[in-house]
């Protein structure tokens, strides 16, 4: 059984020319600005390229750690994420720019609870949890970046140990798809948060790659 997720967007506002209710609000995919798969090829030249400089050992150790877990499962982390994660540049290029002060925290791979054979690796959270955002891993090979309100890590601990859960696991409309990559996902959410801080920190942003973003947005206002 494969479960098509519903596609939805999580982030901030973006100045004048997208609103959000609360800290974050979940946006249709199809009123995103869209983004050339091409541009994607796991080199991340967007961010400069790969440095090959090295990782900390800690954080080298937790990769290689999880990439066997993964594996031992018969399943593979994919090459860009492992590429941008063992990168001593490129490293924490998400946590930098996050505007709600979000992190790089892996989990171990957790059975999907809405599709049998599948897994979750979270990889980047809300210093509150106010949303998640986890590998989506597939016999076969395919993977795609999701993204939930619920921890899972932590529910199924408290199914663990006799205790109900905070919501139905097997419910797949907790989880969103949001990138068909992982370096698409981290351009669209570096670039959006380049975007909130410029605008939260002055009068918006000057880089023409940012700019170019917000055309979408732009093109879509009264008297364009």
């Amino acid at each position: 059984m494969t479960v098509r997720f519903e596609a939805e967007w999580c982030h901030h506002e973006l100045g004048p020319y997208r609103d959000c209710a609360a800290t974050y609000e979940r946006y249709p995919f199809d009123t995103l600005p869209p983004l050339d798969p091409a541009g994607f090829t796991g080199a991340f030249d967007w961010l400069g390229g790969l440095s090959g400089e090295p990782v900390p050992d800690t954080g080298a150790a937790e990769l290689a750690e999880l990439e066997r877990a993964v594996a031992g499962l018969g399943l593979a982390l994919p090459a860009d994420f492992l590429a941008y994660h063992r990168d001593g540049r490129l490293l924490r290029s998400l946590d930098e720019v996050a505007p709600a002060g979000n992190w790089t925290d892996f989990s171990a791979p957790l059975p999907s609870p809405v599709e049998p054979g599948a897994y979750l690796v979270r990889f980047f959270r809300d210093q509150q949890d106010c949303v998640l955002w986890y590998l989506y891993l597939r016999p076969g090979g395919e993977s795609f970046v999701v993204h939930s309100w619920l921890d899972y890590e932590g529910q199924f601990e408290l199914v663990a140990e006799g205790e109900e859960p905070d919501e139905d696991l097997a419910d797949p409309a907790a989880i969103r798809w949001c990138a068909a990559s992982f370096e698409e996902f981290a351009h669209r959410y570096w670039v959006e948060s380049r975007i909130f801080l410029d605008f939260a920190n002055g009068d918006g942003p000057t880089d023409p790659r940012l700019l170019a973003y917000l055309a979408h947005y732009a093109a879509q206002q009264p008297g364009s």
